[in-house]
């Protein structure tokens, strides 16, 4: 095999890799958690508080029901637990999450009180993708 051969097999291979891992965008620009429908986003608003928002099989927006939500930030400063309450058809933090970012955020979601958790744990990077211009937290380019 010769190293043009050889360059485009590795090519080939990273498409195929990436193709596989193809992330779906949240529709608000958050994180789509990969639960069965309806679908949560997670999302950090400009004061730092987290909306999750509920979507369809196919992202249409449907209000929260029965859902239970809390989320733990594991910041440098200490672990805190953020509680959240229905406001409109979302779930909103009651609080604002711990200042800077590089943390992780735990987020356990469950489908009503009596349902089994499903934990998802989410890197805290605000900073701007240069790739698909989303929060790294939400970025879908899968690097």
């Amino acid at each position: 095999m010769n190293a043009h051969t050889s360059c485009l097999c590795l090519f080939l291979a990273a498409t195929l890799v990436q193709a596989a891992e193809k992330i779906t965008p949240g529709p608000k620009g958050g994180r789509l958690l990969d639960n069965d429908p309806p679908r949560a986003e997670f999302f950090v608003e400009e004061d730092r508080t987290v909306t999750i928002t509920f979507y369809d099989k196919d992202l249409k927006p449907v209000a929260a029901s029965e859902q239970v939500v809390t989320a733990t930030a594991e910041a440098p400063t200490g672990k805190v637990k953020l509680d959240f309450e229905k406001k409109g058809d979302v779930l909103v933090s009651k609080a604002p999450l711990p200042a800077g970012d590089g943390y992780k955020v735990v987020v356990q979601l469950k489908a009503n009180a009596d349902a089994k958790p499903k934990n998802f744990r989410i890197p805290l990077i605000l900073e701007t993708c240069g790739g698909c211009n989303r929060p790294e937290y939400a970025c879908i380019c899968g690097h």
